[in-house]
């Protein structure tokens, strides 16, 4: 999960010491949570990433320092969304929950974050496209033809075998290096909070949600075990909300459960979370060394471009994914408009700045999702049901 969890501060701006604190301290905040028994690693998400190029832009090539503690507070909001489904969960059972956020609307807005992150991806390749392709057909290459532990970490395996040929041919700069400590402490960015930024960023916590309990199921089906029902998706939601308020808060990304992770468990057959609590102990040590933080900061941007150009496709990819596997009917009218609404709706408005509404201006992003959730309520004839079978033990 390493090269995924880094990629995310690279692209927004965030501290990647930071990161890999939140991380592991995200992920022990989980385990303790779940009572210890669900093998999981909580690394950056990359849903989140919409919500960091709306509230924070980049200006002249660089990440806006300035709004990104905004973006961090919009982060903190998110995680706490996480805590109100893991409450109501709690008290109204899974499927009751679940259908409020059918694949009609979250398929859509992930589909549109991946669209609105892409010109950000041609911009950082622009740097240098030989560089920027070399990073993709790495990356290409190792999904499709890779086996074992090679398919698992693409991205990684792209980015590092980039990052050898621009340093065989002389394109990385260590200039950063010769003032980096060896060791040090991270450099906090306490969370800031405006209505516009979380509009903007709270949003996509309906999508992510979903995700997790995607992954909760497939971690559960490759051990064997129902973690649904014990410890309970209530407490997996909890502890994967509360990882992300508290990494929003000192100016990390949002945390998520990762789907590389179950490849790793059935790569590895070793399903013990003592292993994961340990590569959590590994982050946390790596978070206090600003030297390795600024060896991250020397890829080149192109080979990020690259990466985040195969990445953000696979966003969009997964959005539609999402609906194909969930079976939306878009031959009814009814879950045509809503998807439609909420594409144009999300690019439109992202392409003049988002919409004024009193003193909150809200985001393309945000102006869909809400859309998204009202159009679903009102319009008739809803055809979705959370097909999960619901333990009898999963309110305990």
């Amino acid at each position: 999960m390493f090269g995924a969890t880094v990629l995310v501060p690279i692209l927004t701006g965030l501290s990647i010491s930071v990161t890999l604190l939140c991380a592991g301290v995200g992920t022990l905040l989980f385990h303790f949570l779940a009572k210890g028994k669900v093998p999981a690693f909580l690394g950056s998400s990359f849903a989140f990433l919409g919500g960091f190029a709306v509230v924070a832009p980049m200006v002249d090539g660089m990440p806006n320092k300035e709004m990104l503690p905004y973006a961090c507070g919009g982060i903190v909001i998110a995680g706490l969304l996480y805590v109100v489904v893991a409450g109501l969960i709690k008290v109204f059972g899974i499927k009751r929950v679940m259908c409020l956020f059918p694949p009609v609307v979250t398929g859509p807005i992930i589909i549109l974050i991946g669209l609105i992150l892409a010109p950000s991806a041609i911009t950082n390749c622009q740097a240098n496209w030989l560089l920027a392709v070399i990073t993709m057909l790495l990356i290409i290459g190792c999904n499709i033809w890779g086996k074992g532990m090679i398919k698992i970490i693409p991205i990684l395996i792209g980015i590092v075998g980039a990052y050898i040929i621009a340093l065989i041919a002389g394109w990385v700069d260590y200039s950063g290096l010769a003032t980096a400590a060896a060791v040090g402490i991270p450099p906090f960015t306490i969370a800031k909070f405006s209505g516009s930024a979380i509009l903007t960023t709270a949003p996509i916590a309906l999508a992510t949600m979903m995700e997790h309990v995607g992954d909760i199921s497939a971690i559960s089906a490759t051990c064997g075990k129902n973690f649904i029902a014990n410890p309970g998706l209530h407490r997996t939601l909890l502890g994967d909300g509360l990882a992300t308020s508290l990494a929003g808060l000192v100016g990390g990304p949002a945390n998520t459960t990762y789907g590389e992770n179950t490849g790793v468990l059935m790569l590895s057959k070793v399903y013990d979370p003592k292993v994961i609590q340990i590569a959590a102990g590994v982050a946390i040590i790596l978070s206090f060394s600003p030297g390795f933080d600024a060896l991250v900061n020397t890829i080149p941007t192109a080979i990020i471009g690259g990466a985040s150009f195969v990445l953000y496709g696979m966003i969009s990819a997964i959005g539609v994914r999402n609906v194909v596997e969930n079976q939306v009917d878009l031959t009814k009218s009814r879950n045509l408009i809503i998807a439609a609404v909420i594409l144009v709706s999300g690019l439109g408005f992202n392409s003049v700045g988002g919409i004024q509404i009193g003193i909150v201006n809200m985001s393309g992003l945000a102006t869909a999702a809400i859309l998204g959730i009202l159009l679903n309520a009102i319009l008739p004839g809803k055809d979705y049901e959370f097909h999960m079978e619901e333990p009898e033990d999963a309110k305990a």
